[in-house]
Formats: C-alpha cells, structure tokens, sequence
C-alpha cells in the first residue's frame, strides 16, 4: 500500500517529534568552576618536556607548516619550580598556517595529585605564542572523572620570561560542569 507525500511527511515529524531530546544541560543545571594553574616547560637536555619538530616542514626554511610536535610538560600548583605538582599538561601540536608560526593544538590536563586525581581535562584550538603579553584562548571540550561533560574555555599566557631551556605558562580554565542528574 502507497503511502502520499504528504502523510510520509506527517509521519516522519511524529517521528523526529517523538525522539528523545539530545544531550542539552537544563538551564541553571551547570556548575562554573575556575581552576589556575602553572605549565613548566623544558625546551632542552635529557629532561625535555617538548619535542618538535619531528618532521620539517614540507615548505623548507623556518616554515612551521605541517611540522608536528609533542608536549609532556609539568603541571603546577605554582609558578616557581618547587610548587606541588599536581598534572601533566600532556597533548600534540602541528603547524597549519603556512603564513606563520601559528599551530592547532589538543591538550589534556592530566590530574595525578590532590581533589582533582585521576582526572581529565581537554583543550583544543588553535595558537600563536606572543611572549610580549597576549594570551592564547582554547575552547575546553570534554573531560573525565569529576570533569565528566565539561565545556568551557582557558586563556594560557606567559609568566617567566623565557630562556633556551624554560618557559613557566599561567593557563586559566573557565569550566561548566552538569549538577549531578541533569545529564540528559
């Protein structure tokens, strides 16, 4: 038996209508949460917590397009080396702007200390260090553990100034987190 044009179309929006609604937070049902902390990161020497690049850029030069990298830096409570480490700042970078030295990035902050331990958080977007000032903004998209859903956005800037061998990061996360039930 044919069915019109018309009835199929009432009977697929019945159906669209009568679907379960996706994963949206219920307004006033997010808890926001600033966290600071500092990245300590080593350039050189057998302790080095970046690498890059692994490959040269197809471009030659000092182009930075499509050269990838690697980070594994600590995660502080402090600015000064001795502060409680508390993470790791743990995630790749890769070059994409063939104009400059600007990359895309994925990071996750790894919690291995304190209230926060055993869990994720991840930022992701795309920067270009100015070591005069500017901070750099990524979007937070997920997390784990007692950052289970989180959202949000970080602003990451420098606070030391930088030498061959260190550089000291402030990053600032500005998360929203569901209340508990209020997932779906």
């Amino acid at each position: 038996m044919a069915f019109s044009p018309w009835l199929q179309m009432v009977l697929l929006v019945a159906l669209v209508l009568s679907a379960p609604a996706p994963a949206v937070l219920a307004a006033g049902s997010s808890k926001a949460t600033r966290i600071r902390l500092y990245i300590h990161e080593r350039f050189e020497g057998a302790n080095a917590t970046v690498a890059s690049p692994l490959l040269r850029s197809p471009l030659g030069g000092n182009a930075t397009f499509g050269e990838p990298g690697v980070i594994d830096d600590e995660l502080r409570a402090g600015p000064r080396p001795g502060s409680d480490l508390v993470g790791r700042f743990q995630g790749f970078f890769v070059g994409t702007d063939r104009a400059g030295p600007s990359y895309l990035s994925t990071i996750t902050l790894v919690f291995t200390a304190g209230e926060r331990r055993g869990s994720t958080l991840t930022v992701q977007g795309q920067y270009h260090f100015d070591f005069d000032g500017a901070a750099v903004e990524r979007a937070v998209v997920g997390g784990t553990g007692v950052f289970r859903m989180a959202r949000g956005y970080s602003f990451m800037k420098v606070v030391s100034a930088p030498t061959p061998e260190t550089v000291v990061f402030r990053i600032d996360l500005f998360v929203l987190l569901p209340r508990p039930g209020h997932y779906f």
